[in-house]
């Protein structure tokens, strides 16, 4: 499914690439800058974070939110208490859209991550052109060479990058790569399979400095407990928020 993904992604960026040109784009956004700091959002000290994910479907669990408004899910979740909104922007596989990233910034006061699997640093730009503050890198499916490529687009348009590990090779390249926000992400994209225990054995891999953000496979109060207490920054929730009848209460219900 993974390769799939990312095949499917290297499609979409030919395409929107022949439709606007990446010089056109990276013009288009040159004097960008994100107006809302997606790491000083996160990072509280004192306080664990929440990043709610407005994600309509996915491959794994099918449809989550048939009645799938993401104006307003946008704003009840940061009305709740989110510090930051991730929003999928894939179509294909779950269901997303660039214009929910847009939306998403333009009716809250939340910083907002666009969360697709980026290969190409066009996507990077083009999470600019619809007012991302920050953009996910997923090291798994990056080279070296590409995540440094897309870390450097990001700075250059003032996004935050965010880089998803799930392994302790990945976590040593998103170090070396520079990154200031790690995500350990608990699924294994190649199978779908969870880990509750992968961030209890690489939060004291993680370099101090860095924010740290749990992801994946949080649904209790509990489980966000746990989290706080291994020390991360942030967790980042999305199809426990999405498969309620109200999001809004389930975050106050993880929090309390």
């Amino acid at each position: 499914m993974l390769d799939d993904i990312v095949a499917t992604k290297q499609q979409e960026v030919a395409s929107a690439q022949a439709a606007l040109p990446l010089e056109e784009l990276r013009r288009r956004v040159a004097h960008h800058l994100a107006d809302r700091s997606f790491r000083g959002a996160i990072h509280v000290p004192g306080k664990l974070s929440l990043i709610a994910e407005l994600k309509r479907k996915s491959p794994s669990k099918g449809m989550l939110r048939e009645r799938f408004d993401p104006v307003s899910l946008a704003q009840g979740m940061a009305k709740a208490g989110a510090a930051a909104l991730s929003v999928l922007t894939d179509e294909c596989y779950f269901g997303g859209h660039l214009d929910f990233l847009r939306d998403a910034k333009q009716f809250t006061e939340v910083p907002v991550l666009r969360k697709d699997f980026i290969v190409d640093p066009y996507q990077v730009y083009e999470a600019a052109f619809y007012g991302a503050d920050a953009v996910l890198l997923i090291a798994r499916i990056l080279t070296e060479e590409r995540l440094a490529a897309c870390m450097q687009a990001a700075d250059e348009v003032g996004l935050e990058p965010f880089v998803e590990v799930h392994a302790d090779a990945e976590l040593r390249t998103a170090v070396r790569a520079g990154a200031h926000v790690i995500g350990i992400n608990h699924r294994d994209l190649k199978t779908f399979a969870m880990d509750p225990t992968l961030t209890e054995r690489l939060v004291p891999q993680v370099p101090a400095g860095k924010v740290i953000v749990a992801e994946s496979g949080l649904q209790t109060a509990d489980e966000v407990k746990r989290m706080r207490q291994l020390g991360v920054h942030a967790v980042l929730i999305g199809e426990s928020l999405m498969i309620a009848p109200d999001p809004a209460e389930k975050i106050r219900e993880l929090f309390t």
